[in-house]
């Protein structure tokens, strides 16, 4: 499943590096620091990882809708710059919010891992692949961990099972999917957050075009794996402008999208750290809009989303998105979850 390291490689600063400073670490980050390199490209280096646990209860004050989470990845090379799960590098002492991007780490022997762990999930709880870090990102075209976890996946039933991605890889595993669909319920959530490919190479630098993505929700549905879009985050002033959100809408109901959704952006302090210097340099006009919006909170008021809520809604209405899908379509991506559960990432 991952090939062999081709050399030991430290992970964390000189300073942290030495052994002694390496025996005061514990958990995620002891376990980051014993990390093998694999291979570098791109400015991105992969590192094994290994992992006490792959299926990890989600514990949030949120209402989310699922029960399990799954990331094959540690950290995730397509580089948004709104991405909010780059504090999760922060548990293994990795602190500068690009190592998030550059810094992967590959989860060993995850099938049989997660084999052991299906026996802890109740009927009707769901499990979430991909709620951190993009399953299908680069580093799945070299190591592929999510598709052994989809081959165990094919040998289990009565499962829920919910994948995010923005990458249009997960087509190679269409024949996969729909074999797990054989006797669980999947649902592939892809996401698109505008349809302007300038506009998303700018936010996801390394993430496949939005016309990309949206013909893999085509291939898949075709392929039998029920699959809709994720607009998500939608960013104010920038993705939310009523005629954008209706070109994206339209474009999901043209892919023969099952369902479209949209949430807007939260933003941690790490995520602020990337995100607001990214704004000075390409929406310089914004700096004061959004320091404004996100003062002393990482979340919008909830008259934003309700407002998103109601325009999506009438988009769908519009668009002939049906509603039979709609517990799946209000799949959210973002996770809050106690120490602990991140050392177990």
């Amino acid at each position: 499943m991952i090939a062999a390291p081709m050399a030991s490689l430290p992970l964390l600063p000189d300073a942290e590096s030495r052994p002694e400073c390496q025996s005061r670490l514990v958990g995620i980050a002891r376990l980051a620091a014993a990390g093998e390199s694999l291979r570098e490209g791109h400015n991105v280096e992969y590192f094994t990882l290994g992992t006490r646990s792959l299926l990890n209860r989600v514990v949030s004050a949120r209402r989310l809708p699922f029960t399990w989470a799954i990331n094959p990845y540690r950290g995730c090379e397509f580089a948004c710059k709104y991405c909010y799960a780059r504090y999760t590098h922060e548990f293994m002492e990795l602190r500068d919010g690009v190592d998030f991007e550059r810094k992967i780490f590959t989860k060993q022997h995850a099938a049989a891992l997660l084999r052991s762990e299906l026996k802890k999930v109740k009927r009707g709880e769901e499990i979430a692949i991909g709620t951190a870090t993009d399953p299908y990102q680069p580093a799945e075209r070299r190591f592929e961990v999510t598709r052994a976890i989809l081959e165990e996946l094919t040998k289990h039933s009565g499962l829920e099972i919910g994948i995010v991605t923005k990458s249009n890889l997960v087509t190679r595993d269409a024949e996969i999917l729909r074999r797990v669909a054989e006797h669980n319920r999947i649902f592939v959530n892809v996401t698109v957050t505008t349809v302007d490919a300038e506009l998303a190479r700018k936010l996801e630098p390394r993430a496949p075009r939005p016309d990309l993505r949206l013909e893999a929700v085509r291939q898949l549905n075709l392929a039998g794996v029920d699959a809709g879009v994720i607009c998500a985050p939608v960013l104010p002033e920038i993705t939310d402008r009523p005629g954008d959100l209706e070109a994206l809408v339209k474009a999901a109901s043209e892919a023969g999208a099952k369902y479209i959704f949209a949430n807007p952006l939260f933003l941690k302090p790490c995520s602020a750290a990337v995100f607001l210097p990214f704004l000075e340099e390409h929406f310089p006009a914004l700096v004061d809009d959004y320091k404004r919006r996100y003062e002393n909170r990482a979340f919008l008021p909830k008259g934003y989303a309700q407002r998103l809520s109601l325009q999506m809604a009438r988009l769908r209405e519009k668009y002939g998105i049906s509603t039979k899908y709609a517990r799946r379509g209000q799949r959210v991506h973002t996770v809050e979850q106690t120490d602990q559960q991140l050392r177990l990432f």
